[in-house]
């Protein structure tokens, strides 16, 4: 490297920034790739997968110094020599269409809304925080013991005793049944479960904890039509594949805890919509283990495949079936870097999504008049008796009318933030085409005046 090329003073556009709020998180470890795979995390939330290269290069940007040095820096640490206009090629063809480093001479280091979003659809949408990081760490410290393998075992064995006893011995329909029997038993059960899946999450941090990473806040926000609680155990990416598999499941452990305790009240008190609870508990569990949306069961298989980011491989290996006429000049697009092992596992899973997918919206599509309309029924009926209750004086009538009234206005809402979320994305992708024919017809308007006047 020149030494000149160090000395001469370097303008401010030769001085790269990182965008704001970036956090690098190392080498992802215990994943599926052939080659190295490192993370970051832009201010926005997206994770970013870098090469040893590129992470070497963003490492080194401080804002201070230029590209001549930080190549200096990234030669000694890569092996081999890069010169300044290399880093300077990775940081305006890679690094900043990443939206992780900002354009030179922008006024702000904000992350543009052009960057690249994965799954914006299918993420959470309108995050709020309810527990603070602090608070979060606090209980995950607490409750860190519970992850221990001995307890664990001891809190699966009470599991399985457990089911054995409700579903073949006593019978959970029963309990069930009382809790829809008045609205307090029904408003009791409502609000256990409720208490269940804010306990859940607790489960999320304690094992991030028992990891050895730190876990973040707990929130909620909007996931496609329903609200959603989170964890961020971002950290975790840091812990080896055992580490985030236990992060995975520790949710679904905990409402198995949540279970056994509510079992223990029961024993005491003998109140049937404890039962009604734990029964109910199962579901929730069935539903977060599915493998589909990006709940549990989700993150689950991507760390047991090795494979961090399974939805963002749906469109490139579909695309690499089409022949090359179909495809157009875009070259297909093989799931890259992977091994063997993970290439079938993400082929099976994929050909195992996608008309699952297909399947259930043609289903919700086909039956979406009637759907619309039984449930505009229902809300009007339950309008009117959440009216009649709060006249006649009966408050826990009143609130279970209520709380139908939200439970079917939800869905209502969330889909029409999900149809708009929709209709921009579609706007996204097209816009580029609509500029190019608006730049189409401006040359070719341009063309036909200056033809006209020269034929004048």
């Amino acid at each position: 490297m020149p030494e000149e090329e160090i000395e001469s003073a370097p303008t401010t556009a030769d001085i790269p920034r990182r965008t704001d709020g970036l956090e690098l998180l190392g080498r992802y470890q215990g994943v599926e790739y052939e080659d190295p795979v490192y993370l970051a995390r832009r201010g926005d939330g997206q994770m970013v997968q870098l090469s040893f290269l590129l992470f070497l290069v963003i490492q080194e940007i401080d804002g201070v110094r230029p590209t001549a040095e930080i190549a200096q820096r990234v030669g000694r640490a890569f092996g081999k020599d890069v010169s300044a206009d290399n880093v300077r090629h990775l940081l305006e063809h890679r690094l900043q269409p990443l939206g992780i480093v900002a354009e030179p001479g922008a006024p702000t280091a904000a992350v543009t809304s052009d960057a690249p979003r994965n799954d914006l659809l299918l993420g959470l949408m309108g995050r709020r925080t309810l527990v603070p990081p602090p608070a979060v760490r606090a209980a995950a410290r607490a409750l860190a013991w519970l992850h221990r393998p001995a307890v664990t075992a001891t809190v699966l064995a009470a599991a399985v005793a457990m089911d054995l006893w409700l579903f073949l011995v006593h019978g959970a329909m029963p309990a069930v049944l009382h809790s829809l029997s008045s609205p307090l038993p029904l408003l009791t059960v409502f609000a256990l479960i409720v208490g269940s899946l804010v306990f859940h999450e607790f489960g999320h941090a304690s094992a991030c904890h028992h990891a050895g990473a730190t876990p973040g806040r707990i929130g909620c926000g909007l996931y496609l039509i329903w609200p959603s609680l989170y964890t961020d155990v971002t950290d975790v990416y840091r812990a080896g594949r055992a580490g985030r598999l236990r992060t995975d499941l520790g949710g679904v452990y905990f409402n198995v805890v949540y279970m056994l305790a509510l079992l223990a009240a029961y024993a005491v008190t003998g109140h049937p919509v404890l039962l009604a609870a734990i029964y109910l508990g199962h579901f929730e569990i069935f539903e977060q283990l599915m493998p589909t949306a990006r709940l549990d069961g989700y993150y689950i298989l991507t760390d047991v495949a090795g494979v961090p980011d399974l939805y963002g491989r749906v469109g490139p290996l579909l695309r690499g079936l089409l022949p090359r006429r179909a495809r157009g000049d875009r070259p297909a697009e093989p799931v890259p870097a992977l091994t063997r092992r993970a290439r079938i596992t993400v082929t099976v899973w994929v050909f195992t999504l996608v008309p699952l997918m297909l399947a259930d919206l043609g289903y919700g599509l086909w039956n979406l008049p009637r759907i619309t309309a039984t449930a505009l029924r229902s809300l009007d009926a339950r309008l009117h008796t959440a009216t009649a209750a709060t006249v006649g004086g009966h408050p826990a009538s009143a609130l279970v009318a209520a709380l139908g009234v939200v439970l079917l206005a939800l869905p209502f809402a969330g889909g029409g933030w999900l149809t708009v979320r929709l209709l921009r994305a579609v706007g996204r992708r097209l816009r580029p085409a609509g500029d190019a024919l608006a730049r189409s017809a401006a040359q070719y308007l341009v063309v036909r005046a200056k033809r006209e006047r020269d034929q004048t």
